[in-house]
């Protein structure tokens, strides 16, 4: 259960909470819930990969251990620098959320002590220090431990859930179907404007094979708990795009300032149920901030251990065994972020795109490398049997990703802004400083990591 909760909790972030308007605004209402059903379901078949792959290799780091078994370290580090770079622009999204969210229930209370603008974006002292603040909080929770930080999840996450529960209710009592028109707008242009955030939205269940040797679950389990979580986001997305259609007309919610809580306001008539749906979202921040705040620091650890980067990212606290400089590391980052002001939100969630799709693909293709070079490899969770099924299956989520994936090239219609794009580029430039560091001939095999340790002393 704490794994489950871990994996929805990390996808259940704050996107929904602000995205939503957008997302019906662009496709419609029966669009944006195609388009999260669709995206459920490349999730899911990613996630199917995934939990073969970590019931063979239940270890610290996820990504890094089976691209390391089936492609060689250098593969290894492209794709756990991907994954990792996803993570970080998450978890600094979310420090940059929270006094979104506060700034919203609390009106100007926030806006003291302005030092800048970013982008138009005014960024005032206390607005930032909120953020701040709460990643101060949250990172040392993860130092005290993962089961510390899953029982923290678990009460949030519960949170969560009534919060749904009130916006169904809502949507039911003082809601209406012609609230919903239209089913669609935009055509497949305003589907893929929504598809492509999904990546952004379903990040997260990769994150139970990053703490899967610091849980106590048996392998046999951990694909089936990937795959719940999955489908579990799902149903909650679609749920927060019917239940804020059918709340407010197209036409107010395109003007909304946050469309999901001006929706709820509206149906309950009150003001205090909008900001008790944002206590809501500041819930849905804190589940994904924990959760990838895990999964960014064992992939940092894996790194640091293989000496990819530095081995001060490698550093175990001796007292709680959690990986306390890589905590540290995407904490400050995180702690930093709220100074570069609101505007941040959306180039964060666009530069760290691209870059988790690259990871999924690539989990993919090795997923079908293995499948072939080591068919008799332990797989306590083996997905298509032992027929060709499984290669299927590795085969569809290769072309699903590699789809996703040209969905941000450049000169598309989904294609990014140029800051989103900066972003990215600068995290590859600092990735490709290491990669040229690792030395060359460190093929695959399930003993790579140890030629590449052994390589680095020498």
């Amino acid at each position: 259960m704490d794994a489950i909760v871990l994996g929805f909790g990390a996808m259940i972030g704050f996107g929904w909470v602000i995205l939503t308007g957008g997302w019906i605004n662009d496709a419609g209402t029966w669009g944006a819930v195609l388009a999260m059903l669709a995206g459920g379901g490349i999730m899911a078949v990613v996630g199917l990969v995934y939990g073969e792959l970590v019931a063979s290799m239940p270890a610290a780091g996820g990504e890094h251990n089976y691209l390391m078994r089936g492609m060689g370290a250098r593969w290894a580090f492209v794709g756990s620098w991907a994954i990792t770079v996803g993570y970080i622009t998450i978890v600094a999204f979310e420090a940059v959320a929270v006094p979104r969210t506060v700034g919203y229930i609390l009106p100007g209370a926030l806006d003291q002590v302005k030092l800048w603008s970013v982008a138009g974006s005014d960024v005032y002292l206390v607005w930032a220090l909120v953020g701040t603040a709460c990643a101060v909080i949250i990172t040392g929770i993860n130092i005290l431990g993962v089961k510390q930080a899953s029982v923290v999840q678990t009460f949030v996450v519960l949170f969560l859930l009534i919060i749904g529960a009130m916006m169904v209710v809502g949507a039911f009592t003082g809601g209406s179907a012609s609230n919903m028109e239209p089913a669609f707008t935009g055509g497949l242009g305003g589907f893929f404007l929504v598809l492509v955030v999904v990546p952004f939205l379903f990040v997260g269940f990769d994150v139970i094979p990053q703490v899967s040797e610091e849980m106590n679950i048996p392998a046999k389990k951990l694909g089936g708990t990937i795959v719940i979580s999955v489908m579990m986001a799902a149903a909650w997305y679609v749920i927060v795009v019917l239940a804020t259609s059918a709340s407010l007309p197209a036409d107010q919610l395109v003007v909304a300032d946050i469309a999901v809580a001006d929706a709820i306001g509206a149906v309950f008539h009150s003001q205090v149920f909008a900001n008790l749906l944002l206590a809501g979202g500041l819930a849905g921040i804190l589940t994904s901030w924990n959760s990838l705040l895990m999964g960014a620091s064992r992939l940092l650890w894996a790194l640091g251990a293989s000496r990819m980067i530095p081995t001060w990212f490698a550093r175990i606290h001796p007292r709680f065994g959690t990986p306390v400089n890589a905590l540290l590391f995407v904490g400050v980052i995180s702690a930093v972020a709220p100074f570069f002001g609101a505007q941040m939100l959306g180039w964060l969630v666009d530069s760290g795109s691209p870059s988790i799709v690259i990871a999924y693909l690539m989990v993919s293709i090795v997923f079908v490398i293995l499948r072939r070079r080591e068919p008799e490899m332990p797989r306590p969770f083996r997905i298509g049997g032992r027929g060709p099924g499984g290669l299927v299956i590795g085969a569809l989520s290769i072309v699903l990703t590699a789809a996703l994936l040209s969905l941000y090239i450049p000169g598309m219609p989904t294609s990014l802004t140029l800051p989103p794009y900066i972003v990215f580029a600068l995290w590859w430039v600092l990735g490709a400083v290491f990669l040229f560091r690792i030395p060359r001939g460190i093929g695959p095999g399930p003993d790579a990591e140890e030629r590449l340790v052994a390589a680095k002393q020498r």
